[in-house]
Order: structure tokens, then C-alpha cells, then sequence
């Protein structure tokens, strides 16, 4: 394990961040193997059923991305506390609600796929290969459910690299297995899926593999220790918080969907190829996000609140040059990548309408982004779920005031609002945070 007394510096940043984006670069390339792989059959039905099951099981399974979150920031502050016995336990935790949260999502999951193509319907031809497709998937939800809580575990010990080992090692398995069932077994959808079944189980046994030094020590399987009441409160606690603040950030996307398409289909696409640009942010700030989250916990648990505020500091100056890149970037190729996404000349002339958003979204988004993960690190989950809350109600009130004025241009004026909101509102609570860490 990483020795959390060691200095704060550039390069200690860089070496948890990096690994977190290039991981996050992995994530498209199999979306577009899967869907390249299913496009060789010819038919337009197996590629939308593919599609729609990846984004229904993956709206499921995020909704316990606080396993994750909640994991990286309590483990961190053990092990900056010292508690190492206690880092043991934490993973024993995470990995008894991760699997018994992908056992409930298996019980349930008539319920709940019936509910999402009433949300979501689909021609009966790709509503039945998707259900072909997601009943063979789901039963690896325990495996990418307990992988988030094996991620927050590792990113909590600056162990990234570990982390971009198993998205490598995982993909590789679903590409390979991908041309092996679907073009050479001919088995069409449900080789797509039983690929991703066995990639993802692969990728939670190296996890166990490369968490296997928790497995030396006692506490792992120390049941009073696990069970401590107090102990499970506060997981529950920080848990819950973030689990609201996330449904809360969803209902903001999804509205933005949903009110986007009252403008016709042209503004819709042109708004979801825009969104790519927001996914390219993401990625690349998750990575800083990630590195406070895991360095704010330590210094949280040690009770350092000079060490807190470096880190603060030092993460959040990499983060900006990140955004003004960014920022650079989209403002001079924003129009290029817009062509490469989109060939209709109807969709990528309502894209450059917007584009600018796109140039002023990193900007805006910055100190949100920052934030989460210092707040995660410091598990300032009520803050964060109370500010998401405000941000919210603002982004409501935006969206009724701009978009019946300025139609689309509202909407996403009234998304960069919610971002500045949530920085501001965090930021405001940040004193707090560097109090409690100091014991006041």
C-alpha cells in the first residue's frame, strides 16, 4: 500500500490521475467493438437491441455507483488514520453490499426491465433481443456492482494503475469473445452478451487478485470489526447522501433529454453529439477528481488540514489547466469533431450553433467536478447532497424562465447554470470541511 505520509506533489497527482483517464479513454472503444461486431450481421434490429440493453443495464447499475464513491472516501481516511486493519474491513464491506445489491438487481429484474421499455419502448423485434441480451447480462451484476466498491478500494490507495489494469484486462476478454462468438459462432446477440458476462467476472476476479494483500490481514474477515454497528451507520449515512446527490445530477441530464427532444429531431441529435463533448470533460477531470478524493481522504483521516488544503490546491491547479485545454481545443476543433460524429449537414450545422456551450462547459463545470471529489475524499456526503439539491432547484427554475424565451440556447444555458451553482455552492461549504478536518 501507498504510504499516506508521503509529500503531496505534482507527480503524485499525475501518478493516480493518469491511469484514471486513460482508463476512461477505454470506455468508448468498447462500446464502438460491440457495436462494429453487431453491425456485421447486416441487420439495423441486433444493433439497436445491443444498444438499448447496454444503456438500461448501465442506468441500473450506476445507481449504485455510490458504492464507489462512498468506498474511495471512508477507505482513505483509514488508511491515512493509520487504521489498517481498518482498510481490510472496508473492503470486506463494499464487497458484501455490492454483492448483495447485483443479487437484488437479478431477483428483480422482470420488474424492472419491463418497467424501462415502458420508459423506453422499442419495436418488438429489438425489445425481444434486448431482453435476450440483458437476461444473459444481468447475471453478472454482482460482478460490476462489486467492482465499483474493488475500484473506490484501490483509487482510495493511489493504486489507479491497478485500476486501468483491470479495464484493459476486461475489455481485451469482451473484444476477443466479441469476434469469437458473434463472428465465428454466429451466435448474434447473445454472443455480445455472454462476452460481457465473462469479461466482467474476469475483471472482478483480477480485482480480487490485486486486493489479495487485504486478504493477508485478520480484519478482513474480523465480523465484529465489519458489523460494528457505528461503523455501518456511517456507511449507510455517507451512502445514502450520495446516492440522492446522483439521482439528483441524473434528473438534470435526463430532463435535458427529454425537453431537448421538444425541438425537433435535428436539435436533438445535434444535442447528443454535444454531449459527447461534455463525456470528453468528464474523463479527463474524473482523473483529478479521483486523485482528491484519495489524497483529501488521507489528510482528512490524518487530521492534517495543512495537507488537506495542498491538496486541494494542487489538484484543482491541474484541473484548470485541464479545462482551459479543453476549452482551447473544442473552440478550434469543435467543428472537425462534429463531422467525424455526425454526417447529416442538417445535424452538424445545428451543432456549431451551439458549440460554443460546449467551449464555456469545462469552464463552468470545473469547480463542480473539483469538488465532488474533495468532498467525497472528506465524505461531506450531506453537503454534497444538499448543495446538488440547490443546484436543482435552480437548474428548474432556469429551464422555466430561459427555455420558453430562448428555446434551446435556454436549455443549455440553464445545464452551465446548474454547474456554476453546484461549484459555488460547494465552495461555500468548503471552510467547513478543512474545520472538521482539523477536529473543530
Amino acid at each position: 500500500m501507498a504510504e499516506a505520509s508521503q509529500a503531496i506533489t505534482h507527480r503524485r497527482v499525475l501518478n493516480i490521475a493518469v491511469p484514471i483517464v486513460l482508463s476512461n479513454a477505454t470506455v468508448p472503444i468498447l462500446g464502438a467493438v460491440d457495436t462494429g461486431v453487431i453491425g456485421q450481421l447486416g441487420l439495423a434490429a441486433p444493433i439497436g437491441a445491443v444498444g438499448i440493453g447496454a444503456i438500461i443495464l448501465t442506468s441500473i447499475y450506476w445507481i449504485f455507483g455510490f458504492l464507489r464513491m462512498g468506498t474511495s472516501g471512508l477507505t482513505s481516511q483509514a488508511h491515512g488514520a493509520g487504521q489498517t486493519g481498518e482498510v481490510a474491513a472496508m473492503l470486506t464491506r463494499a464487497l458484501m453490499i455490492g454483492f448483495a445489491a447485483g443479487l437484488a438487481v437479478i431477483f428483480l429484474q422482470i420488474p424492472v426491465f419491463w418497467a424501462a421499455f415502458q420508459i423506453a419502448p422499442a419495436s418488438s423485434e429489438v425489445e425481444s433481443l434486448a431482453q435476450d441480451y440483458m437476461r444473459i447480462r444481468v447475471w453478472s451484476a454482482p460482478a460490476i456492482i462489486t467492482f465499483y466498491g474493488v475500484a473506490g478500494w484501490l483509487i482510495a490507495l493511489e493504486r489507479t494503475r491497478a485500476v486501468l489494469a483491470i479495464q484493459v484486462v476486461t475489455n481485451s476478454v469482451n473484444i476477443v469473445l466479441d469476434l469469437w462468438f458473434v463472428l465465428g459462432l454466429d451466435w448474434g446477440v447473445e454472443g455480445v452478451a455472454w462476452a460481457t458476462f465473462i469479461a466482467e467476472w474476469v475483471g472482478l476476479g483480477l480485482g480480487f487478485w490485486l486486493c489479495r494483500d487485504a486478504f493477508r490481514q485478520p480484519a478482513w474477515r474480523d465480523w465484529a470489526r465489519i458489523l460494528e454497528r457505528k461503523r455501518l451507520k456511517l456507511i449507510i449515512s455517507v451512502n445514502s447522501d450520495i446516492l440522492l446527490r446522483t439521482l439528483m445530477l441524473e434528473a438534470i441530464f435526463v430532463s435535458f433529454l427529454f425537453l431537448g427532444s421538444d425541438f425537433g429531431d435535428v436539435t436533438l441529435a445535434a444535442n447528443q453529439v454535444l454531449m459527447q463533448f461534455l463525456h470528453i470533460t468528464a474523463y479527463a477531470m474524473d482523473g483529478f477528481a479521483l486523485a482528491a478524493e484519495a489524497l483529501i481522504g488521507q489528510a482528512m483521516g490524518a487530521r492534517d488540514r495543512p495537507r488537506l488544503r495542498r491538496v486541494a490546491i494542487m489538484t484543482s491547479q491541474w484541473a484548470g489547466v485541464t479545462v482551459v485545454v479543453l476549452a482551447a481545443l473544442f473552440a478550434l476543433l469543435g467543428g472537425t469533431i462534429i463531422d467525424l460524429m455526425a454526417k447529416a449537414p442538417e445535424v452538424q450545422q445545428v451543432a456549431r450553433t451551439y458549440l460554443i456551450y460546449m467551449v464555456l462547459a469545462p469552464l463552468a463545470g470545473a469547480a463542480a467536478w473539483m469538488f465532488d471529489g474533495i468532498f467525497i475524499g472528506a465524505t461531506r456526503s450531506k453537503d454534497m447532497r444538499n448543495m446538488m439539491a440547490i443546484s436543482l432547484a435552480v437548474y428548474v427554475v432556469s429551464v422555466m424562465a430561459l427555455v420558453p424565451a430562448f428555446g434551446n440556447h435556454g436549455l443549455w444555458l440553464s445545464l452551465l447554470i446548474s454547474f456554476v451553482t453546484r461549484g459555488i455552492t460547494l465552495g461555500l461549504r468548503y471552510p467547513a470541511l478543512e474545520r472538521a478536518s482539523a477536529g473543530r
